[in-house]
């Protein structure tokens, strides 16, 4: 079967780094993550990434800075129809980027969790890092600014898949080919992979209904000695204490368990984990998560109570992130 062109760098990382066992994977698993029979709207975003117009070669990135930044010369024609052909892959959840003139003002300040994460990190230069549920891939471009020697984002939409393919035609190789997109869940890495030296989860595990389970792959996916970074909805309480909203919360249908800090720490020790400790813990503000001009659907500020923005809409405690470390033991 012939690889598309623009999934090559991704087979030739996997043979570059030894992944033999889920190189024999990927043809299934990129078929199936873009299978068009399953999203009807897949054709328009590859259509879109297509149409995105020949850069200049002398272009300069910056991805070590809180926007993901490309700065080249487009005429004013070329910069409207890049804008429109990345307007066709909204809403933009995860940035922000400056892209030749072009400011996507995404939904989250993912930079200000990546501050409040960086700081607490084993330098990631030379590391092999995984971004589970990594969206767009904002926080794989910065952990290549950090000098990650590979970087592999897995993530089943296949929008954010053509949205990491478009921000790849204008960063274009400025990152040594080391970042990469995998349309695919955690439940598709390889069992026992012991692989990465850091793994990152952040806004992945209250979506999981069994949330030691991910854990457990969490940890299956590092090496002895990895480093895990998690970050996830908490709420305030004891080692015993762990809300289980009903069929919504903050609008999401799909919340399960939202563990204080404290019983999150427990959880990653029942797991095995080593050295686990609470590097951050505060509410979601409504500047850091809201509508925009990129992401115009309903934001948190309409998911919150408006008469006690300390409550979600149903009732429960406002959204409250934690960001937690550990490591798999050596």
């Amino acid at each position: 079967m012939a690889i598309p062109p623009e999934q090559r760098p991704l087979y030739r990382a996997f043979i570059d780094q030894g992944l033999d066992t889920w190189l024999s994977r990927l043809p299934a698993q990129m078929a199936r993550g873009l299978d068009r029979r399953r999203y009807g709207d897949l054709p328009a975003w590859e259509k879109a990434v297509a149409k995105l117009p020949t850069l200049p070669q002398a272009r300069g990135v910056r991805l070590d800075c809180d926007i993901v930044t490309v700065d080249c010369r487009l005429d004013d024609s070329q910069r409207r129809q890049c804008e429109n052909l990345l307007r066709k892959l909204m809403p933009w959840r995860k940035g922000p980027y400056s892209l030749a003139g072009i400011h996507i003002d995404t939904e989250w300040r993912s930079d200000w969790k990546w501050r409040r994460v960086a700081p607490h990190l084993a330098p990631l230069a030379g590391r092999r890092v995984l971004d589970v549920g990594g969206g767009s891939g904002y926080h794989a471009w910065r952990m290549a600014g950090a000098g990650a020697a590979f970087v592999l984002v897995i993530d089943p939409s296949p929008r954010f898949y053509y949205q990491f393919q478009a921000l790849r035609h204008f960063v274009g190789d400025a990152d040594n080919g080391r970042t990469h997109f995998l349309p695919v869940g955690v439940e598709d890495v390889p069992e026992k992979l012991a692989f990465f030296d850091t793994v990152f989860s952040m806004g992945v595990l209250y979506h999981r209904p069994s949330p030691l389970e991910h854990l457990l792959q969490l940890k299956d996916a590092l090496r002895p000695g990895g480093e895990l970074v998690l970050e996830t909805l908490v709420v305030e309480g004891d080692e015993t204490t762990v809300l289980l909203p009903g069929e919504r919360y903050a609008a999401m249908p799909n919340v399960y368990f939202l563990p204080s800090s404290k019983a999150l720490c427990q959880w990653l020790v029942r797991c095995g984990f080593d050295n686990v400790r609470m590097v951050d813990e505060a509410p979601t503000s409504l500047d850091e998560q809201r509508s925009t001009e990129w992401m115009t659907f309903q934001s948190l500020a309409d998911f919150l109570d408006p008469n006690d923005p300390t409550r979600t809409r149903e009732g429960y405690p406002a959204p409250r992130r934690a960001v937690v470390m550990a490591e798999r033991p050596s």
